[in-house]
């Protein structure tokens, strides 16, 4: 018989922390890596609405990233648990990865004169929602930072994660030939 998705330890409102010790679910490193998981999620639900290939590439191993950047925030003392999170490791490499893909997509796109609303296709209105998503699970990181220690390459990953989402949903409403409306 398979183990049970539920276990009941999480009924008093307090949840295990990876390494061990048990907070409370409002704590700021769980409303963090919520919203990283949330993250995650809200990228899959673009990546399932009209298929891009090109886009679709880019945000698969992206979804990883968070996976990782997830179990990092879910480690208190990543000093004692380093074996465990080799596979939690996101380095200069990824960033200037996203930083590429963001330059890929800049240049198919005219330059910003205006702020755009979001919206326009499916595929771009679930990437701009990513994006929201992904400025919220930045702030919840950075008010953790200000009480624990977190891997600055979290803070700049998300943040550059933002600006790559914005430009993925203005690519995505370009290749599907629907306008952007500005305010």
């Amino acid at each position: 018989m398979a183990p049970k998705i539920y276990t009941k330890t999480g009924d008093d409102g307090r949840t295990a922390l990876f390494g061990g010790g048990r907070v409370s679910k409002d704590d700021l490193r769980v409303a963090a890596y919520g919203d990283v998981d949330e993250l995650n999620a809200v990228i899959g639900v673009a990546r399932s609405v009209d298929m891009m290939p090109r886009i679709d590439e880019v945000l698969a191993p992206v979804q990883k990233d968070l996976f990782a950047i997830g179990a990092l925030l879910a480690t208190p003392h990543p000093e004692d648990h380093k074996k465990q999170l080799e596979k939690a490791r996101i380095g200069d490499k990824r960033i200037t990865q996203l930083e590429q893909a963001i330059d890929d997509g800049e240049a198919e796109l005219e330059p910003l004169k205006a702020f755009i609303m979001p919206g326009g296709t499916p595929k771009a209105a679930a990437l701009h929602v990513a994006r929201t998503v992904c400025r919220r699970a930045e702030r919840a990181v950075v008010r953790l930072r200000n009480d624990e220690e977190v891997p600055p390459i979290v803070v700049v990953y998300l943040n550059r994660l933002s600006d790559l989402l914005f430009v993925l949903a203005r690519v995505a409403n370009r290749r599907a030939g629907a306008g952007e409306v500005t305010w």
